[in-house]
């Protein structure tokens, strides 16, 4: 490892995956190079009108892009790997290295984004180890989750040995027969782990996360139960648990029909891989399936969070064109909601049973276990790593305290934890670990297009106008300060006990007042008998007369649109700051 002739400390800075669930993103940084782990999305709040995407705020990485000299990706997951096409229009990214399987679908992404060529994808298998820049030597060690080629990575430092979890439980019968490689994390254990930083996503909850074999035998009496259709939905992401519900399937003499775009790309990319075996006569298009015997077909869709575009969302709504439920269908959730979109799971298993469907969900039935450890499993990784200082990630508050008393409970000192938030700089020496500052944090919003970032401006007005409606008020001021007409008041989603008649007069009354109350105060003389105008300050000073009318008169906050129309003034008179500004609208 090479060494630093400076003794500068590491810096550990995540820009996502702190108090939230979702958009994991870590920055590396010593001396005068940056290595990335992970570059995940998250899914938008209901609040959040016509936001496709959540990213972390990247105004730091743009701002040192010349210092970046790779990423390492440690698993699939869109949490992990989602938000890279869009980073990859802003910077580059020299090299990415991670499992075949993220690899294979990250590539996907980059060609449809158009950005394959800002980066180099590079696969990795157990063990390897990968040089990025200068000062970081990269191991990678198998773990287990709920997502085939999954791992952990050692990260030598020149401060020292750094050990990142990834998302991770410890599963001894793993699906693909991969087991977490718990000797190579001893062996490093034994050497000195300087700092562990781990995954705190399950901190709250008691004793180990089970197998995903777990899930086996409550899903194979299910579907011996149902002698009808079976509709089967859980994340695309899961191969383990897709490779299940298709070895049942043959099982139970179904075939297969895949529903949803991301489902389709996974299976493929893992039948290809070997992490899905099966036959190719297995899968049937959908546009067969009305043609078998009810009891021979299974459907695998996408959908299991509710989704408004997902397959079974839109079948549950009765909106789509191949597929509609019926009496005597199964449908089986296998993954429980995310936290934020119980609702919309909730609300489509009640469109599912409205249309007759026996719909199967619940943590109760045993369908669905988690990938992430429980206070065992993450007592067992402190344990293996017996690291100097602690630092818990990938969770909300009170999983990161939790995860903290956790291993205090193992002997690690609580001056040798920190419980950091987005932004915060983590400073790591070879005996000291503190906050050091904060860089920008916050949220990137991606809409529909996938193409442009919604501000916050915009953001505030789409939740201003789902809220409250928008009101267009049209005036004509002239040179007099008076109205030359009417003005013209419009109503959108406005919710008033007030008659149109009487707002119209209300608005009417508040620009005269003003307009004749406070005309001085935005004018100014000019040579001879001329009169300039400041008609951007006057636009301002009545919309905000026109928002205080509202909030008393309707109690609500409408998004207000003023255009203001204004004369043109001679050009032989006008002087440049009149013919800038008469054009205000």
């Amino acid at each position: 490892m090479t060494q630093s002739k400076t003794n500068q400390p590491l810096r550990i800075i995540p820009l996502g995956g702190l108090h939230e669930i979702g958009k994991n993103t870590c920055v590396f940084e010593y001396e005068d190079e940056i290595i990335l782990l992970d570059a995940g999305l998250a899914f938008p709040t209901d609040g959040m009108h016509g936001v496709n995407i959540v990213l972390p705020d990247t105004t730091y990485l743009r701002e040192n892009r010349h210092k970046i000299k790779g990423m390492i990706v440690t698993h699939g997951h869109e949490d992990h790997i989602g938000g890279i096409p869009f980073h990859l229009k802003q910077f580059d990214v020299p090299v990415i290295y991670g499992p075949r399987l993220a690899m294979a679908l990250l590539q996907d992404k980059l060609e449809e984004a158009g950005v394959a060529d800002r980066t180099e994808l590079r696969t990795v298998r157990p063990r390897d180890v990968v040089r990025i820049g200068k000062y970081f030597l990269v191991e990678y060690i198998r773990n287990t989750h709920s997502m085939a080629d999954s791992f952990s990575v050692a990260i030598h430092t020149p401060v020292g040995l750094v050990i990142h979890t990834g998302d991770f439980k410890f599963d001894h019968t793993p699906v693909d027969g991969e087991t977490f490689d718990v000797q190579r994390l001893a062996e490093h254990g034994e050497r000195g782990v300087l700092c562990l930083i781990s995954d705190s996503t399950n901190s709250e909850v008691p004793g180990y996360t089970p197998s995903e074999r777990a899930v086996f035998p409550n899903l194979d009496r299910t579907f011996a139960e149902a002698a009808g259709r079976l509709l089967v939905t859980t994340f695309a992401s899961s191969v383990h648990r897709v490779n299940m519900i298709l070895e049942l399937a043959k099982k139970h003499g179904r075939v297969v029909s895949v529903v949803g775009r991301s489902m389709l790309n996974v299976i493929a990319h893992a039948r290809n891989l070997g992490y899905i075996k099966c036959d190719d006569d297995l899968f049937v298009p959908l546009n067969m399936v009305n043609k078998l015997p009810d009891s021979k077909v299974l459907v695998l869709t996408t959908g299991s969070q509710g989704e408004p575009m997902a397959a079974l969302t839109r079948i549950a709504r009765g909106e789509h064109k191949q597929i509609q439920i019926r009496e005597g269908d199964t449908v089986v959730f296998s993954a429980n909601p995310i936290p934020g979109n119980t609702i919309a799971v909730v609300n489509t298993i009640d469109q599912l049973m409205i249309r007759g469907a026996k719909v199967i969900y619940g943590r109760e039935k045993g369908i669905h276990v988690s990938g992430h450890g429980a206070q065992e499993d993450q007592k067992l990784m402190l344990a293996l790593t017996r690291p100097k200082f602690f630092l818990p990630v990938h969770g909300e508050h009170r999983m990161l305290i939790k995860h903290s008393q956790t291993a205090q409970s193992m002997g690690i000192p609580a001056e040798n934890m920190v419980i950091i938030d987005n932004g915060d700089v983590v400073e790591l020496s070879a005996d000291h670990m503190a906050k050091a500052g904060k860089v920008p944090s916050g949220i990137e919003l991606v809409d529909a297009s996938r193409s442009g970032v919604v501000h916050e401006r915009v953001l505030k007005e789409r939740q201003q106008l789902a809220g409250d409606g928008v009101i267009t008020i049209a005036a004509t001021i002239g040179w007099n300060g008076e109205l030359l007409t009417q003005p013209a008041v419009h109503l959108r989603g406005v919710v008033t006990s007030v008659e149109k008649s009487r707002l119209d007069a209300s608005v009417l009354r508040t620009l005269e007042v003003n307009l004749s109350d406070r005309w001085k105060e935005f004018t100014y003389n000019l040579e001879g008998n001329d009169i300039d105008v400041d008609w951007a300050r006057l636009q301002a000073h009545l919309e905000s007369e026109l928002r205080r009318q509202f909030r008393r008169e309707l109690q609500s906050n409408p998004l207000l649109v003023f255009l203001m129309q204004t004369p043109a003034k001679p050009a032989a008179k006008s002087t440049r700051r009149s013919l800038e500004t008469a054009q205000v609208s």
